[in-house]
């Protein structure tokens, strides 16, 4: 039993380590061959785990194999156009100037169904509402709205918004991050008032805080038991 929990956790660590330097992304965001790949990974770390009369070299030999692939192919398709467009494929435009295009939606195999209910999801009800819709390498369906159905932004109004930069997160369950404070250029007496301000008396209370760019402070108490 013990030979199998450590096989196992060897494995799951490789598996782990191999993902992790193929990167990032979602699954809905792979190229089918890191999809590929990913599928034959999972299948190759279950075998010598479950099967303790299979070498571990047996399972961890091929995982390499199949990263050092994975990441040529990554290399190529980086450096060569050409090759992205043989490996991953090119996208498709499912609708072009707001007429579907037939020929397309058969060689993809989508069918109007399939069509329509990316469209929801991408909250255009309506498909007369659409210009362009197209099909990228990872299965997604990008939407672009005719110029009339878009929504307004205040570039239309000629509106010059204020700038808004990303929150920084001061408290998380109950802890101080220091780092945040210091970049916010705030101190924590000043953190200290405004959370007396909302009848919290320590930090260790807070569930979260986060400081927007305007300078205003977002604060949520835990719960009391």
């Amino acid at each position: 039993m013990i030979i199998i929990v450590i096989r196992t956790l060897i494995l799951y660590t490789l598996v782990v380590v191999a993902l992790r330097v193929m990167g990032k992304r979602e699954i809905a965001q792979l190229q089918p061959f890191e999809l590929v790949v990913l599928l034959m990974i999972a299948d190759l770390a279950v075998i010598p785990s479950e099967n303790i009369g299979i070498p571990l070299l047996n399972g961890i030999i091929p995982i390499l194999v199949l990263l050092s692939a994975n990441l040529t192919l990554a290399w190529i398709t980086l450096k060569s156009e050409k090759a992205r467009d043989i490996i991953c494929g090119t996208p498709s435009i499912l609708i072009k100037q707001g007429k579907i295009v037939e020929e397309e939606l058969k060689k993809n195999c989508y069918n109007l169904t399939d069509l329509l209910e990316e469209l929801r999801i991408k909250n255009v009800p309506n498909i007369a509402d659409v210009e362009y819709a197209i099909l990228e390498n990872n299965g997604e369906l990008s939407v672009f709205p005719k110029s009339q159905k878009r929504p307004t932004i205040p570039q239309d109004f000629h509106i010059i918004p204020p700038y808004e930069g990303l929150p920084l997160s001061i408290i998380m369950d109950g802890k101080l991050n220091t780092k945040n404070l210091q970049q916010s250029d705030k101190d924590l007496d000043w953190l200290k008032d405004e959370l007396k301000k909302q009848a919290i008396d320590r930090v260790e209370d807070v569930l979260i805080a986060s400081l927007d760019s305007s300078g205003t402070l977002f604060t949520q108490a835990k719960q009391r038991k």
